[in-house]
């Protein structure tokens, strides 16, 4: 049985899952940046925070990938040309590089702790992920998300977590990318207060117009807790399949992360109890959660779900 079918079956049945923390946060934890992902510099931190999360509980890993594109690379410079003149050789290649290591870090970390978790390629929106309007055509990201769905399939990863998406659009793309690369997708939406996309859209309409794509769970991620808690509640007025929640504590401090006392473990906790009543069928953390958060998930909620 390969890892994901385990997962799928889970969510099936309606039975709790369990994602793992923030990746990025968890660096700054540990006296690093995260500002280019590290997986190269240092491997053995990276796989140490995918191993704490394992043996936290987590059934699902995410790699260490947020918005890891060829994009990120080339929008230093003036352009392609510009950039191979006075850029730092490789660049071109480097995005496949970092995701194609990061997603075996994720796989070394498996195998050593030895918990049959399933591989999510880390993937969210090419540009910054709280600014719809910055977005790039359709053409252009069809081809992007492309090569980056391609490139986590031939390493190994078990399903596309798309996630901190903030418009119906990137989504449709993304998804149709993930699926035409052969991986089963999460798509995780970010909302604001009123759980709503940035764009205005109503989740209601993205359940819609995702339907055809056939993701296999849709998400709210990379919101504070009471808003993506706003945009569970639409989401699950809206959708039949698979729900799920990952919120981040904390405040964003560009470009690094403001860690705050408001969600301790125990807290978290009570509040993923809410949200397994509301549905959730996928929970776990975004930024500035922790192992330690992941555990008082996995060992306080109740496996099934509720009615």
């Amino acid at each position: 049985m390969k890892p994901y079918d385990a997962i799928r079956a889970r969510l099936d049945r309606g039975d709790l899952v369990v994602l793992d923390g923030a990746i990025g946060t968890e660096i700054l934890r540990r006296d690093l940046s995260w500002a280019d992902h590290q997986v190269l510099a240092f491997p053995d931190k990276i796989r140490s925070i995918h191993e704490d999360y394992l043996r936290a509980g987590a059934d699902v890993l995410s790699t260490n990938t947020f918005q890891l594109a060829r994009r990120c690379f080339a929008s230093h410079f003036r352009d392609h040309a510009h950039m191979r003149h006075v850029g730092a050789p490789g660049l071109d290649r480097k995005a496949d590089t970092l995701l194609a290591a990061a997603v075996n870090l994720a796989k070394e970390a498996r195998s050593r702790v030895g918990r049959p978790a399933a591989i999510a390629g880390a993937v969210t929106t090419l540009e910054w992920c709280f600014r719809p309007d910055l977005a790039p055509s359709p053409e252009e990201m069809r081809e992007e998300y492309r090569e980056i769905m391609t490139t986590m399939a031939s390493a190994g990863a078990d399903l596309i977590l798309l996630e901190t998406v903030n418009s119906i659009a990137e989504a449709k793309v993304g998804l149709e990318a993930a699926r035409s690369a052969g991986l089963p997708c999460w798509v995780g939406f970010v909302c604001d207060e009123k759980g709503r996309l940035f764009t205005g859209e109503t989740l209601a309409e993205a359940e819609r117009a995702l339907a055809p794509g056939k993701p296999d769970a849709i998400l709210l991620n990379c919101a504070p807790p009471a808003d993506a808690a706003a945009g569970l509640r639409e989401l699950r007025a809206a959708r039949k399949g698979p729900c799920g929640i990952y919120p981040h504590i904390g405040r964003f401090d560009p470009p690094e992360w403001l860690f705050t006392e408001e969600f301790p473990p125990d807290r978290y906790l009570d509040e993923a109890r809410r949200w397994r009543e509301m549905g959730a069928a996928v929970i776990g953390g975004c930024c500035g959660t922790s192992p330690d958060h992941i555990a008082r998930l996995a060992g306080g909620l109740a496996p099934k779900k509720t009615s």
